[in-house]
């Protein structure tokens, strides 16, 4: 039988009221948002209106509500490993925005803690659920593309930002904002092992001292090579995703996807006399052209995480996206950061 998860909100920004809430208001059958905490009171009123519940101007506030089982960390960047920490060493299970943390020790330190408390510490990296992402590893498993030689993720667009997040006191800048979120997809697709790492951090439209122009590029023995590029320079954007095989090639979005792929080609020797009218080589490809969009897509979409995390807390099932899985990811924003330090404000 389904009970109710009693949840806390630390945090009532663009994740904590504009994700959260959103995602859990709509399963009312397994969650219930019964308290809040953020130093906003209009924020908190706005809370109380919405849910009925109790509401705290900071997160040690509200651990002390013994009815929370579930804290959910949207405090900001700087806060997850501290504000995570405090909250399973108070008994609570919790959901942590991205970034986890940007130092493996912190992340360390989170699980850690949270397997001490035996309490679940379950990191919000929701585009794992993207129809989009799924669909690409579909095709990548299915053989169709051949052995894939290179994954390039692309997050572009122009324009400044001048909030919390451009500043690296608060942890902020594109690599610990959107980054995790491609890498998260990158360090999926590259497989198990532990990558080389090229990286290039620039500041170029931000008001802050933070960078929002990142290029990563990292391969590895037995893997694809990944190049990854997140900046607020480029006006004309490309697509999202370029998946190149030695059998063929997808491309695309977020809404849509191609893929074109051949069988098999018949067998060639190298010749080495001059060719015919001292052209290049040429020949038919037997093409089979493949496409998707998100219109086909049935799944639970970002909803699938709060839909598997209660299958974790009230079913004892594995968890889904797993601590230790994007400390993977940790490791890499460290090495990042350490390889181009920018002058702080």
């Amino acid at each position: 039988m389904n009970r109710i998860i009693r949840v806390g909100i630390a945090g009532l920004g663009r994740s904590g009221w504009d994700i959260h809430c959103r995602l859990l208001e709509p399963l009312s059958d397994k969650y219930g948002v019964v308290a809040v905490a953020d130093r906003d009171k209009g924020r908190q009123q706005e809370a109380a209106a919405r849910f009925g519940c109790r509401t705290y101007g900071d997160l040690t506030s509200m651990l002390r509500d013994e009815q929370i089982e579930l804290v959910v960390n949207a405090l900001p960047s700087n806060l997850h490993p501290s504000g995570s920490i405090e909250a399973v060493e108070a008994g609570k299970h919790v959901v942590c925005e991205k970034p986890m943390a940007v130092r493996v020790a912190d992340a360390d330190e989170m699980i850690g803690a949270a397997k001490k408390a035996s309490r679940t510490l379950a990191i919000f990296q929701n585009r794992r659920y993207a129809p989009d992402f799924r669909k690409v590893q579909e095709v990548i498993a299915s053989g169709k593309l051949g052995r894939i030689v290179m994954i390039r993720l692309a997050g572009q667009g122009f324009g400044r930002r001048w909030d919390w997040q451009t500043l690296q006191k608060y942890d902020g800048g594109s690599l610990n904002n959107t980054g995790p979120h491609v890498l998260d997809w990158a360090l999926q697709l590259f497989g198990p092992g532990k990558p080389e790492v090229f990286c290039h951090l620039e500041r170029t439209l931000t008001c802050g001292d933070a960078e929002d122009h990142v290029k990563i590029i990292f391969q590895g023995p037995n893997a694809p090579m990944l190049d990854l590029e997140i900046t607020s320079a480029c006006a004309f954007s490309q697509e999202r995703w370029l998946v190149m095989g030695t059998r063929g090639t997808l491309s695309g979005t977020s809404r849509a996807l191609r893929w074109k792929y051949f069988v098999e080609l018949p067998p060639r020797a190298v010749d080495e006399r001059p060719t015919p009218d001292r052209s290049y080589n040429r020949e038919q490809i037997p093409w089979i052209e493949e496409t998707w969009s998100r219109s086909e897509y049935t799944g639970p979409g970002q909803t699938g995480f709060y839909l598997d995390l209660y299958g974790t807390i009230c079913h004892g099932r594995p968890l889904f996206i797993t601590p230790e899985s994007v400390r993977r990811q940790v490791e890499v924003l460290e090495e990042c950061h350490a390889r181009c330090p920018l002058p702080r404000a």
